[in-house]
Protein backbone atom coordinates (compact mmCIF):
# COMPACT_ATOMS: atom_id res chain seq x y z
CA UNK A 1 0.00 0.00 0.00
CA UNK A 2 1.61 3.26 -1.11
CA UNK A 3 1.07 6.54 0.63
CA UNK A 4 1.14 5.21 4.51
CA UNK A 5 2.11 6.85 7.15
CA UNK A 6 2.40 6.82 10.82
CA UNK A 7 1.65 9.64 13.09
CA UNK A 8 2.83 9.70 16.93
CA UNK A 9 -0.32 12.17 18.53
CA UNK A 10 -2.03 11.01 21.71
CA UNK A 11 -5.39 9.76 22.59
CA UNK A 12 -7.42 13.33 22.64
CA UNK A 13 -6.50 13.04 18.30
CA UNK A 14 -9.44 13.12 16.54
CA UNK A 15 -8.85 10.71 14.09
CA UNK A 16 -7.56 8.15 17.41
CA UNK A 17 -10.70 8.98 18.68
CA UNK A 18 -12.80 8.29 15.81
CA UNK A 19 -10.76 4.98 14.97
CA UNK A 20 -11.35 3.36 18.28
CA UNK A 21 -15.51 4.57 18.22
CA UNK A 22 -14.91 2.55 14.48
CA UNK A 23 -13.22 -0.19 16.89
CA UNK A 24 -16.56 -0.42 18.76
CA UNK A 25 -18.50 -0.97 16.60
CA UNK A 26 -16.68 -3.87 14.69
CA UNK A 27 -16.54 -5.71 18.40
CA UNK A 28 -19.87 -5.09 18.75
CA UNK A 29 -20.71 -6.32 15.38
CA UNK A 30 -18.55 -9.59 15.92
CA UNK A 31 -18.44 -10.43 19.33
CA UNK A 32 -21.34 -8.47 21.01
CA UNK A 33 -23.53 -11.98 20.51
CA UNK A 34 -21.45 -13.46 22.11
CA UNK A 35 -19.74 -11.28 25.12
CA UNK A 36 -21.10 -8.43 27.21
CA UNK A 37 -19.07 -5.96 25.92
CA UNK A 38 -19.83 -3.29 28.47
CA UNK A 39 -17.95 -4.80 31.40
CA UNK A 40 -15.10 -3.81 29.01
CA UNK A 41 -16.27 -0.15 28.53
CA UNK A 42 -14.06 0.92 31.65
CA UNK A 43 -10.86 -0.62 30.68
CA UNK A 44 -11.05 1.32 27.28
CA UNK A 45 -11.31 4.53 28.66
CA UNK A 46 -8.78 7.05 26.28
CA UNK A 47 -7.72 9.59 28.92
CA UNK A 48 -5.11 8.12 30.21
CA UNK A 49 -3.35 7.13 26.29
CA UNK A 50 -0.03 9.33 26.11
CA UNK A 51 0.92 7.32 23.31
CA UNK A 52 -0.80 6.54 20.24
CA UNK A 53 -0.58 6.12 16.57
CA UNK A 54 -3.41 6.86 13.47
CA UNK A 55 -2.47 5.34 10.55
CA UNK A 56 -3.11 7.45 7.27
CA UNK A 57 -3.32 6.40 3.94
CA UNK A 58 -2.83 9.74 1.21
CA UNK A 59 -3.98 11.81 4.17
CA UNK A 60 -7.00 9.83 5.31
CA UNK A 61 -6.98 7.77 8.26
CA UNK A 62 -7.17 3.89 8.00
CA UNK A 63 -6.34 3.20 11.32
CA UNK A 64 -4.52 3.49 15.12
CA UNK A 65 -3.59 1.53 17.82
CA UNK A 66 -2.00 3.13 21.52
CA UNK A 67 0.03 1.81 24.67
CA UNK A 68 -1.11 2.88 27.79
CA UNK A 69 1.37 2.21 30.64
CA UNK A 70 0.50 -0.71 33.08
CA UNK A 71 2.86 -0.40 35.69
CA UNK A 72 6.77 0.16 36.26
CA UNK A 73 8.19 -2.41 34.15
CA UNK A 74 4.79 -3.32 31.74
CA UNK A 75 3.14 -1.02 28.87
CA UNK A 76 -0.16 -2.59 27.52
CA UNK A 77 -0.97 -2.66 24.00
CA UNK A 78 -4.88 -1.04 23.86
CA UNK A 79 -7.26 0.28 20.93
CA UNK A 80 -5.56 -1.27 17.87
CA UNK A 81 -7.67 -1.43 14.71
CA UNK A 82 -7.36 -0.98 11.04
CA UNK A 83 -10.40 -0.29 9.26
CA UNK A 84 -11.64 -3.49 6.79
CA UNK A 85 -10.56 -1.90 3.90
CA UNK A 86 -7.19 -1.78 4.77
CA UNK A 87 -6.79 -4.74 6.35
CA UNK A 88 -4.67 -7.84 4.74
CA UNK A 89 -2.17 -5.78 3.51
CA UNK A 90 0.46 -5.71 6.41
CA UNK A 91 -0.95 -2.40 8.32
CA UNK A 92 -1.78 -3.98 11.09
CA UNK A 93 1.19 -5.61 11.68
CA UNK A 94 3.44 -2.01 11.22
CA UNK A 95 1.01 -0.45 13.26
CA UNK A 96 1.89 -2.88 16.25
CA UNK A 97 5.85 -2.71 15.22
CA UNK A 98 6.16 0.86 15.74
CA UNK A 99 3.93 0.62 19.13
CA UNK A 100 6.68 -2.00 20.29
CA UNK A 101 9.61 0.32 19.14
CA UNK A 102 7.63 2.88 21.20
CA UNK A 103 7.66 1.27 24.20
CA UNK A 104 10.86 0.21 24.07
CA UNK A 105 12.04 3.83 23.59
CA UNK A 106 10.03 4.66 26.75
CA UNK A 107 12.03 1.64 28.25
CA UNK A 108 9.44 -0.51 28.99
CA UNK A 109 10.24 -4.17 29.89
CA UNK A 110 7.68 -5.59 28.46
CA UNK A 111 4.23 -5.61 26.65
CA UNK A 112 0.70 -6.86 27.40
CA UNK A 113 -2.39 -7.31 25.59
CA UNK A 114 -6.14 -8.59 26.41
CA UNK A 115 -7.41 -9.88 23.43
CA UNK A 116 -10.15 -12.97 22.89
CA UNK A 117 -10.02 -16.05 20.89
CA UNK A 118 -12.92 -15.02 18.78
CA UNK A 119 -10.92 -11.99 17.44
CA UNK A 120 -8.57 -14.63 15.17
CA UNK A 121 -7.00 -12.36 12.85
CA UNK A 122 -5.73 -9.97 15.50
CA UNK A 123 -4.19 -12.91 18.01
CA UNK A 124 -2.66 -13.89 14.44
CA UNK A 125 -0.63 -10.80 14.04
CA UNK A 126 0.09 -10.93 17.59
CA UNK A 127 1.54 -14.02 17.54
CA UNK A 128 3.83 -13.66 14.52
CA UNK A 129 5.09 -10.54 16.30
CA UNK A 130 6.42 -13.17 18.97
CA UNK A 131 3.58 -12.31 21.86
CA UNK A 132 2.41 -15.38 24.02
CA UNK A 133 0.21 -16.25 25.42
CA UNK A 134 -0.21 -15.49 29.37
CA UNK A 135 -2.22 -15.74 32.45
CA UNK A 136 -5.35 -13.22 32.52
CA UNK A 137 -3.65 -9.85 34.78
CA UNK A 138 -5.11 -7.37 36.38
CA UNK A 139 -8.99 -6.88 35.35
CA UNK A 140 -9.42 -9.78 33.14
CA UNK A 141 -8.60 -12.42 36.10
CA UNK A 142 -12.15 -13.72 35.46
CA UNK A 143 -12.85 -13.23 31.99
CA UNK A 144 -12.50 -16.56 30.37
CA UNK A 145 -13.62 -14.76 27.05
CA UNK A 146 -10.38 -13.04 27.65
CA UNK A 147 -6.90 -13.80 26.40
CA UNK A 148 -3.95 -12.44 27.53
CA UNK A 149 -0.49 -11.90 25.74
CA UNK A 150 3.00 -10.51 26.46
CA UNK A 151 5.79 -10.08 24.82
CA UNK A 152 9.65 -9.10 26.47
CA UNK A 153 10.77 -5.73 24.94
CA UNK A 154 14.45 -6.09 26.34
CA UNK A 155 16.50 -6.32 23.43
CA UNK A 156 13.52 -5.93 20.84
CA UNK A 157 14.58 -4.11 17.75
CA UNK A 158 10.79 -4.52 15.76
CA UNK A 159 11.97 -4.20 11.74
CA UNK A 160 12.58 -0.17 10.49
CA UNK A 161 9.49 0.77 8.43
CA UNK A 162 10.12 2.26 4.92
CA UNK A 163 8.75 5.25 5.63
CA UNK A 164 9.73 6.07 8.83
CA UNK A 165 7.83 8.24 11.53
CA UNK A 166 5.70 11.17 11.11
CA UNK A 167 5.11 13.51 14.17
CA UNK A 168 1.68 15.04 14.87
Amino acid sequence: MNGISYVRCDGTNEDFIENCRLLDEDLDRRVGKVIQRDKYKQYNLLDKIHEAIVVYQDGKPIGGGAVRPYDETAIELKRVFVRPSAQGNGVGTELVSKLIEWATELGYQRMILETGDLLAESVHVYSKLGFRKIPNYGAYVNMPESLCMGLELQGQKPEPAEDGWAND
